[in-house]
């Protein structure tokens, strides 16, 4: 018994001993290698790791030189993680990733912009978004919007927009939209068009609220749906009369939203009222 107890103290002195000496370097080396490995699970875990790392750190720069990673799952991870270094040279990087020639990249960089307040996020959103005769539609070739307009998203992407805050202000009395929001972004025919619709429903400037009113009249149903939807989480009443129409939409899922948007903002308006009659006249 005294042995083994030795033992276990013995040992675990030497571990500690261990532990306290690793250096820097070996923790640079180790994800190097796991940077350079050939299975891309583990090179994805390790693009994972480092967001972690501290910003400067010159294993950052390893995240950038990931986007030409030949693995699309390995590149998604490197978006990702970019977007949370939130450095200069990070924002460049996912610059660079709008390029990506396959779309989910791209359209992962688009968000990634879009939650870092860049310019260039929402611009790529609204070509995605907007017609043919939009000029914010020369963001991308034609080819390459047409390939991210129809490209299906994953459910990840309604646990990202959850991430990002997609809730909107919330008014008292009135719901979030958390149920409508996941039950399109869960749709699996769920387009990049009409993702780009709900991430795009809290920017209120008029190129937007333009390219939204334009999708209540997209041909896809899911897209139709998330205009409704963001129209509605605006919490403008003069919006009622865009939506008014779609309650004669021929898909349920439009149709009922129309009408409920149509009641909160008929309820946002009376509550103003309400509001400007108990304020009473200016003093």
């Amino acid at each position: 018994m005294f042995n083994r107890i030795a033992w276990t103290c013995v040992l675990s002195l030497v571990l500690a001993s261990r532990i306290s000496a690793v250096t820097d370097a070996e923790c640079s080396d180790m994800l190097r290698q796991a940077l350079a490995a050939r299975n891309p699970e583990t090179r994805t875990m390790a693009v994972v790791a480092l967001s972690l790392a501290a910003i400067g750190d010159p294993m950052q720069a390893r995240l950038e030189e990931m986007l030409e990673d030949k693995d699309v799952g390995v590149r998604l991870a490197v978006v990702a993680s970019l977007a949370e270094v939130k450095t200069k040279r990070a924002t460049a990087a996912l610059h660079q990733a709008l390029n990506d020639d396959v779309p989910e990249v791209s359209f992962a960089a688009a968000k990634a912009l879009w939650s870092l307040h860049d310019p260039a996020g929402k611009q790529a959103l609204l070509a995605v978004l907007q017609g043919e005769s939009k000029t914010a539609s020369n963001f991308f070739s034609t080819q390459k919007r047409d390939a991210l307009r129809m490209m299906h998203t994953p459910r990840t992407t309604f646990l990202y927009a959850l991430r990002q805050g997609v809730g909107f202000i919330p008014v008292p009395g009135l719901g979030e939209g958390i149920s409508s929001m996941q039950q399109i972004l869960t749709d699996p025919g769920v387009s990049g068009r009409a993702t780009a619709a709900l991430l795009l429903g809290t920017e209120k400037d008029s190129a937007t609220l333009d390219a939204l009113k334009d999708a209540l009249y997209d041909k896809d149903f899911r897209v139709r749906a998330a205009a409704v939807h963001s129209l509605a989480l605006q919490n403008n009443p003069a919006l009622k009369k865009e939506l008014e129409p779609l309650i004669e939409d021929d898909r349920e899922e439009v149709r009922l939203r129309a009408a409920a948007a149509c009641l909160r903002l008929s309820a946002i308006e009376a509550a103003r009222r309400t509001q400007k009659r108990t304020a009473g006249p200016p003093k």
